[in-house]
């Protein structure tokens, strides 16, 4: 591949903001001073009045939380912006059903926009509040059931359901459970030329578009009675697996075309077939609203994808990552085999699933998709594995290591959510510190990554060859 004509690339794609081709073949001067072990995002304390379970003493949540996504920002190539989840959060069996503790109900999920200066410190140039068409701020909390909601319950600390007027009893009908059908658990960002992010999530799942300022100005999802929407994705995603939906995102150099990559295995059609090694990758044109899926192989059921950033039109990086510590974690438990690594992976050496024939043997479910023996393609691939699947003439995206983030770090991490291709020899890698915040058993404590240290968003700038050649 030519050197110059990969820089423009970059600089028509992720980098718009250079001057010229050549110049991106050149290494910015903050990536030479940066240092090797990662350089900490700031952060402010949302909260430090809970009582971690384990220390019986005060911790703190961290807003921190940026981290489930990056991205260049495309007309300055010494900054960057990083994407809030959905906000603290901790896994609950309440009175009301299982659910999530929302320790801060009202947070925004957010934008962040930041600078890495020549000496490797990184400090938050803005802020973007994500917000509703009417300007109002969303909320983290869950969407309801026709919109993607799985029946997570919201609950206070106190295990006390989140209710529309919190001063009242429930009542399912005058007072219920409050849940936000514009609220997100945002996981994929893109950010355009023209100012404006599209943003992916894991409750629809949902790709939001937003202006420079966080407000909507329209709406993908699979749901075909949702009048927000300017185009659908395919029905077969409203199949996500909860809490791992659409954890990556996109978009090819012209900026026409979103690709979208879901975490993990979708429950289609049900619970039983979330277990494989199959995730689905979506295109979504962003002129005509034409999709395409294609299948990628994970190296091990039930790993996760957390992010996509755009080489080419048809050539990106995917993560894929386990959810194990290097260094132990808040369990204690070291782990020298945890698995981060960066692909690079090429849709043009995929099957495109619109082109599959149809037969007496393969065909199209409106809401299961693509089927083959009366089995969708999650519960065909696990049953008679990806040969079985081969002979159908099906194939998944080709996929080659660009690095092991693991030993090329030592990164003690659990979570990798954030790339940034910087120029063709360095890449940026994120972690989501879960806003410094860990669950044991429905408790909440502090986040550590071994015994002593606090899990924080830690930026890292790792020499790889994203040419491909």
């Amino acid at each position: 591949m030519n050197k110059l004509w990969f820089a423009g690339v970059l600089c028509a794609g992720v980098l718009s903001g250079c001057a010229s081709q050549s110049s991106m073949s050149k290494t910015p001067q903050f990536v030479e001073s940066f240092p090797k072990t990662g350089s900490y995002l700031p952060y402010t304390v949302l909260r430090h009045d809970l009582i971690d379970d384990k220390t019986h003493k005060p911790f703190e949540i961290r807003n921190g939380g940026y981290g489930s996504s990056m991205t260049g920002n495309p007309n300055q190539a010494n900054q960057f912006y990083a994407l809030t989840d959905r906000g603290p959060n901790a896994s609950y069996n309440g009175d009301y059903g299982k659910g999530k503790i929302f320790p801060v109900p009202n947070y925004t999920p957010r934008i962040g926009l930041f600078e890495v200066e020549d000496n490797g410190q990184i400090r938050q140039v803005d802020t973007i509040l994500l917000r509703r068409p009417d300007g109002q701020p969303i909320t983290g909390l869950p969407n309801s059931p026709a919109l993607g909601g799985t029946g997570e319950t919201p609950y206070h600390v106190d295990g006390k359901p989140i209710l529309m007027d919190d001063s009242k009893p429930y009542n399912k009908v005058t007072n219920p459970i409050k849940v936000d059908d514009y609220g997100l658990d945002s996981e994929g960002l893109v950010a355009l030329k023209d100012g404006t992010f599209w943003v992916s999530d894991e409750y629809g799942p949902h790709i939001v578009h937003y202006d420079s300022n966080g407000v909507e100005i329209g709406r993908i999802n699979p749901f075909k009675n949702d009048a927000r929407d300017v185009f659908h994705l395919p029905e077969v995603f409203a199949h996500r697996r909860p809490n791992r939906g659409m954890e990556g995102l996109a978009v090819t150099p012209d900026q026409k075309t979103l690709v979208g990559i879901m975490q993990s295995t979708m429950r289609n059609p049900n619970k039983a077939a979330q277990k494989g090694d199959l995730t689905r990758i979506v295109t979504v044109n962003l002129e005509t609203g034409k999709t395409e899926q294609y299948l990628y192989r994970q190296d091990k059921a039930q790993n996760s994808n957390s992010e996509l950033a755009d080489l080419n039109s048809h050539e990106f990086l995917v993560d894929e990552r386990d959810g194990g510590f290097l260094l132990g974690g808040p369990d204690g438990k070291a782990n020298p085999n945890v698995q981060k690594k960066i692909y690079r992976i090429d849709l043009n050496r995929g099957t495109p699933l619109s082109t599959v024939a149809l037969s007496s043997s393969i065909t199209r479910d409106a809401s299961y998709g693509l089927m083959i023996d009366g089995l969708t393609l999650e519960q065909y691939t696990e049953k008679n594995g990806w040969e079985a699947l081969a002979q159908k003439g099906i194939y998944p995206v080709s996929k080659s290591l660009v690095v092991d983030v693991a030993k090329a770090v030592s990164y003690p991490h659990d979570k990798m959510e954030g790339m940034w291709v910087i120029d063709p020899y360095h890449l940026g890698v994120l972690n989501d510190d879960d806003f410094a915040t860990w669950s044991t058993k429905g408790k909440l404590e502090q986040k550590y990554l071994d015994g002593n240290t606090i899990d924080a968003a830690q930026l890292y700038i790792i020499k790889a060859n994203l040419m491909g050649n």
